[in-house]
């Protein structure tokens, strides 16, 4: 019987291999603080992969923190940080929020939330003052942080006969490639997350399959 390979994948994500596949975000919440003439900056940053997400940790902030002045934010998504936002939450214009993400871009990071809470001091710091807080605050967020490399991969499912099951996994452990569902019988069905970069290899190296005696 002619062997028959299905490959079903999310085209969307599709690259070449000169195109990076990576970028840096955090793995884990982290907190900052920066104080000056009495008012207090407090700074949460998080890793985050949605707006949805962003928009509870937000409103969860609002109703935690009512009794501060201001809740002011910053959020960059996407592998390409294609996605973003700045918020002064009645903050003069472009003094909290464009510093945050001004920190978000220097640090490079993306798929990440900063929040900044500001308790009112009594002494207004003007325009540079205010600048600098909630850079400082953002900033000591990010250091405090621990950063981790992420891979964008795009869903693959492949069905192939059992007798290529040798050929199949010879190909996933050469890519660093390991099954989040696997269902054998007569027949074989595979899901995969393949990097970016790896895809078209990945392709080829099925193709190749198709051509080939399987391993005994």
């Amino acid at each position: 019987m002619k062997f028959l390979l299905f490959l079903l994948l999310e085209m969307e994500n599709i690259t070449t291999p000169n195109v990076s596949d990576s970028y840096t975000s955090i793995s884990a919440p982290s907190q900052g603080s920066y104080k000056d003439r009495g008012s207090k900056f407090l700074s949460f940053a998080y890793h985050v992969d949605s707006e949805e997400e962003i928009k509870s940790i937000i409103s969860k902030y609002k109703k935690d923190y009512y009794d501060a002045r201001h809740v002011c934010f910053a959020y960059r998504l996407g592998r390409l940080g294609e996605r973003w936002r700045m918020n002064d939450d009645g903050e003069p214009s472009s003094t909290a929020g464009k510093p945050i993400y001004g920190q978000i871009l220097s640090a490079g990071l993306s798929d990440i939330l900063i929040i900044v809470v500001r308790y009112f001091g009594g002494t207004k710091l003007g325009v540079p003052g205010l600048i600098k807080a909630y850079k400082s605050a953002a900033a000591d967020a990010i250091i405090n942080s621990t950063t981790v490399t992420i891979y964008e991969t795009s869903d693959f499912i492949i069905k192939f006969e059992y007798k290529y099951m040798n050929n199949v996994m010879k190909l996933l452990k050469e890519l660093h490639i390991v099954p989040s569902m696997q269902e054998c019988g007569l027949d074989c069905e595979m899901k995969v997350q393949v990097r970016l970069s790896d895809q078209p290899r990945f392709r080829e190296m099925l193709e190749n399959i198709a051509t080939l005696l399987p391993i005994n």
